[in-house]
């Protein structure tokens, strides 16, 4: 059956087929039938403004002509696929231009369907290269769905099994908000996580360690933003011990975070491997994973991806490249994202909800507390939700208790777009502070 029909009808029909463990938000879900620019419209005809952008995935926005305009002349050839077994010249155009945009010296790409494939890609390769199935990741982190990216997930919220086909160790992350080092100075901080690193390969591994693998910002796990020269540290005692660094850029690349291109680079540190995703095709499916040469060519097996790198998907990643880079939305993330960030954190100082605000560029998170208290108040941010819904306005939540507002939107967002979502945010936080009903 196909066909219209109410939000409530949909959603009945989606539960009689799919898995009651998909999350879906808000109490009524709705249907994004629509959109333009940085704002949507739902089934039933209702206009929002988007501030989580398909989990930070429609980076770009909506119908932006130039890459409509790609995915149609590819789809005019009447070739949507042929998988790597062929050569496929928008694949490697796409990779010579991640190649080099990566800074990682002699780097190939190998491109996926999704972030949690390039992350599987990614352990795939340390682990092959170092023999081992020991991986490091940090405390609070979020990689995927699949076996193994759940394997290196550190939030219970996330990761539903204990097996796994890697033997993982945890260390410290950069959570200061919650974590027994907050007090300390940011240099000080950074050396406890180095410290809690090397006390961690010396009782927890045997020491031949495959790789560790890290979110620069933590994006499930609440937009967690660590003091600059965090990973520094941590990288420093990767290469004492010869254990390769995979950043996962997953939610960090292209330049969400305003100051650097990745994530990553905020520390002044280049990663063995990066994975990627999301924003890359503005909606399109597509990952990857950019690596030194030696570790991508390590495999002794032959391989190919059905998916990963099809012709559809590269000609609209291509087309996001360019419009990111034409436009610079690096510095308009950086610009624009400040903007939210002062406006926000001007907001918190009147609203006891708010416990912390915290981000870089346009990648911001509102911990909510029990007002007094550090406490995760979860059902406050999920009427928060419900508050910016009612009056035009998409976020995201996240965090390991559920507490924290995500707010991510597309790169393109204006002055006066962000100026109005703070004017929700402004009415809605105080609104869900009040009394509740009983």
């Amino acid at each position: 059956m196909t066909g219209g029909g109410s939000a409530a009808e949909l959603l009945a029909r989606h539960r009689a087929v799919l898995p009651s463990w998909l999350t879906l938000n808000y109490e009524q879900p709705l249907e994004i039938a629509a959109g333009k620019g940085c704002r949507v419209i739902d089934g039933e005809g209702r206009e929002y403004l988007d501030f989580f952008a398909g989990i930070l995935t429609n980076m770009l926005g909506y119908g932006v002509p130039e890459v409509t305009e790609a995915i149609s002349a590819q789809a005019d050839t009447g070739v949507l696929h042929t998988s790597t077994l062929y050569l496929i010249r928008s694949q490697v155009e796409l990779a010579e231009r991640i190649a080099e945009l990566s800074g990682i010296p002699d780097a190939k790409v190998f491109f996926t369907s999704s972030g949690t494939e390039a992350n599987e890609a990614a352990l795939l390769l340390t682990t092959s290269a170092r023999r081992s199935n020991q991986v490091l990741a940090l405390r609070n982190s979020y990689h995927g769905r699949s076996y193994a990216a759940m394997g290196v997930t550190g939030n219970r919220g996330w990761s539903p099994s204990s097996f796994s086909p890697v033997d993982v160790s945890y260390v410290m992350n950069g959570y200061r908000y919650r974590s027994p080092f907050g007090h300390l100075s940011d240099a000080d901080f950074c050396r406890a996580a180095a410290d809690d690193l090397r006390d961690v390969l010396l009782t927890t591994t045997s020491g031949d360690v495959a790789c560790m693998i890290a979110e620069p910002v933590q994006g499930v796990g609440g937009f967690v933003v660590p003091p600059v020269g965090f990973f520094r540290a941590l990288k420093d005692v990767l290469d004492e011990h010869g254990i390769p660094f995979v950043s996962d850029e997953v939610q960090t690349g292209w330049g969400r975070t305003g100051d650097t291109f990745w994530g990553i680079s905020a520390h002044g540190v280049v990663p063995d491997a990066m994975t990627f995703a999301k924003g890359l095709g503005n909606g399109l499916s597509i990952g990857g994973v950019v690596a030194r040469a030696d570790l991508m060519d390590g495999l002794t097996a032959n391989s190919i991806s059905t998916f990963g790198g099809n012709p559809l998907s590269t000609r609209g990643a291509l087309a996001t490249l360019d419009y990111l880079l034409d436009h610079d939305l690096q510095a308009n993330a950086r610009t624009v994202g400040r903007r939210l960030l002062d406006g926000l954190r001007e907001i918190a100082r009147t609203v006891p909800l708010v416990g912390e605000v915290r981000g870089a560029g346009l990648m911001i998170g509102i911990e909510l507390v029990e007002p007094g208290s550090r406490v995760p108040d979860p059902a406050a941010a999920a009427r928060v939700m419900e508050e910016t819904r009612h009056r035009g306005l998409l976020i995201g939540k996240g965090g390991l208790h559920g507490n924290v507002l995500r707010v991510a939107p597309p790169l393109t967002l204006g002055a006066d777009e962000a100026d109005e979502g703070l004017d929700i945010l402004r009415a809605s936080l105080p609104a869900a502070s009040g009394p509740q009903p009983a």
